[in-house]
């Protein structure tokens, strides 16, 4: 088996303007990247399908798909908040990232892969219920343990969240849920300014300062979220793989480098080859310093890749 790579280049199409952190481009470096480094030739490339109606109702009711609807625009942009706004290829772009992630869970558990990255945008984590935010507009990886837990009937499910800003969204949607165990770790006081306080027993905040050196993240997040893990024993192992805590990146103010992604993925990789079989599915989320994101997800994917 080997780890799948999903992505469609209907995801470039979504763009929120030239000067938008959250670009085509990012997705073009990583995979012009892979290439270079040779590593894309052992990836198991997986092209997919847009996410149904009924799979997005896993998550979003109705009421917010037809708002969704209703609020693309057939031309020029339309903002749903002030950071965030939709063009006429947005909704399939965002139909595709969550069908790819929704797709790469049905291909691990069913072992047709080991393990999986969704290589796709717009990100999702800041997507909430019902409300789209933060460049998101639904929410990829709560979709992916919703479709692990309700169809494919596993019992418990492990989000790692370690993008800079916290996933609201994802604690939004998933917060009480005793089935799904979140660990998530950002910069605090930063975006979105919200749910860092959320007491649900399945959600661990991991908040960090701002300058908060390399290792002393490492020490926290390490005494945050590794015994929870392994006394949770995830079947699955899905990951909100934002790398825009890079010490390059524009958007935020934390030190870590390509070696630290290196780190949180082997670590995350341990807890998946105790207890889930060594199933992983990894979505992008942020990272935007074009150099350092496709750095970053090479050296996380030669970890995933190197588990067959």
């Amino acid at each position: 088996m080997t780890t799948g790579f999903f992505s469609h280049d209907d995801c470039m199409k979504h763009n929120m303007g030239a000067e938008h952190p959250e670009c085509p481009e990012r997705l073009a470096a990583i995979t012009s990247y892979l290439a270079d480094t040779g590593l894309g030739q052992d990836l198991d490339w997986v092209r997919p399908d847009e996410a149904t109606r009924d799979q997005l109702q896993a998550v979003h009711p109705e009421r917010y798909l037809n708002q969704l609807d209703l609020m693309q625009p057939t031309r020029g942009r339309v903002y749903t908040d002030p950071d965030t706004a939709m063009m006429p290829d947005t909704l399939r772009a965002a139909r595709l990232a969550a069908g790819a992630s929704i797709e790469a869970v049905d291909m691990v558990l069913s072992s047709q892969l080991t393990n999986a990255f969704v290589c796709a945008r717009p990100p999702g984590h800041h997507a909430e219920r019902s409300k789209s935010m933060g460049f998101c507009f639904y929410n990829n990886i709560a979709l992916a343990a919703m479709r692990a837990l309700n169809f494919h009937q596993l019992e418990r499910v492990a989000i790692i969240d370690f993008d800079v800003h916290q996933g609201n969204g994802t604690v939004d949607i998933v917060g009480g849920d005793e089935r799904i165990l979140m660990c998530s770790s950002f910069q605090h006081p930063f975006y979105p300014h919200s749910h860092v306080h959320r007491q649900a027993e399945n959600i661990i905040n991991t908040p960090i300062q701002a300058g908060t050196p390399a290792d002393e993240y490492r020490k926290i997040v390490e005494a945050a979220w590794l015994k929870r893990l392994q006394d949770f024993r995830p079947q699955l192992v899905l990951v909100s793989a934002g790398f825009d805590g890079h010490r390059l990146d524009p958007m935020a103010e934390l030190n870590l480098e390509v070696e630290d992604y290196r780190w949180l993925t082997e670590m995350i990789t341990s807890v998946a080859s105790d207890h889930a079989n060594d199933r992983i599915v990894s979505t992008l989320e942020g990272g935007y310093h074009l150099r350092a994101l496709a750095e970053s997800v090479n050296a996380h994917l030669e970890v995933l890749n190197a588990i067959h």
